[in-house]
């Protein structure tokens, strides 16, 4: 398999993130966030700068997106200022494990599909409770095993589905993640996942033009560049999605409230 730096490069340049659930799963978690107009939200791992755009939009709050790399800050970038929020939504080159802001800036801190790829998830997840404001709110949106051991071969369709590097949790680790990080009243909702309707997904949240720009900058892609073939190559020999899918992976929302010190 290629690195797990070209895996996310590949996608910077093409202009596509995706996370498990799609946009149904960004308005529950922004729900269970409490996020509003008057919001100051950080986005961890933003991506192409999708989520940032719709919550902007769709909520009236101001967004700070963060991603580690460079070309995706420079796609959200143009993605605010091509939807017209250029003015609520700010970004920058972060890590997740540790995030360039003071104490207890934020309204509400949220992720997804990115808490899953740190090697040491219990610091992001501290980092995170660490810049949000007593009261506010921790939101995860991660890739979830439903059932463990989970088989060699699903471990290796999540492996270049979700992320080279990604590594699921259970239920109870993302959780306990988010109680070691002293947070409290957690909300954990899991649900199974359906590949077709993750497609639907991808289509809802980019639109008709969107995807039409994201395949044109792929089929470039593929053309010029070698090591992207390889790695579409080495997709297709790991073949189609497993069958007992269901059975072992899906995603979960899991929420926890910062505590007001008195």
């Amino acid at each position: 398999m290629e690195s797990a730096e070209q895996f996310f490069d590949f996608a910077a340049e093409v202009g596509l993130t995706k996370h498990i659930g799609s946009v149904e799963a960004t308005k529950e978690l922004a729900g269970l966030c409490h996020i509003g107009p008057g919001s100051y939200v950080l986005d961890v791992g933003c991506g192409a700068g999708v989520t940032p755009a719709f919550l902007a939009k769709q909520y009236g709050c101001r967004v700070v997106g963060v991603d580690i790399l460079q070309a995706m800050v420079d796609k959200s970038r143009e993605r605010a200022a091509r939807e017209g929020v250029g003015d609520q939504v700010e970004f920058r080159v972060a890590d997740a494990q540790d995030l360039p802001f003071e104490d207890a800036l934020f309204d509400a801190v949220i992720t997804e599909s990115v808490t899953a790829l740190p090697e040491d998830k219990q610091k992001a997840v501290r980092e995170y409770a660490r810049v949000t404001k007593p009261g506010g709110y921790v939101g995860l949106n991660e890739s979830t095993w439903l059932k463990v051991p989970p088989p060699p071969e699903m471990i290796e369709w999540v492996s270049q589905d979700v992320g080279a590097t990604a590594e699921p949790l259970t239920s109870a680790e993302w959780t306990g993640l988010l109680e070691n990080a002293g947070l409290s009243d957690i909300v954990a909702r899991v649900s199974t996942v359906d590949v077709r309707n993750e497609t639907r997904g991808i289509f809802q949240r980019y639109g008709c033009a969107g995807m039409l720009g994201i395949w044109r900058r792929t089929l470039g892609l593929y053309l010029r560049n070698p090591a992207y073939r390889r790695f579409v190559k080495q997709v297709r020999q790991q073949g189609m999605v497993p069958k007992n899918l269901g059975a072992y992976f899906g995603y979960g929302l899991f929420v926890g409230q910062k505590p007001v010190r008195e």
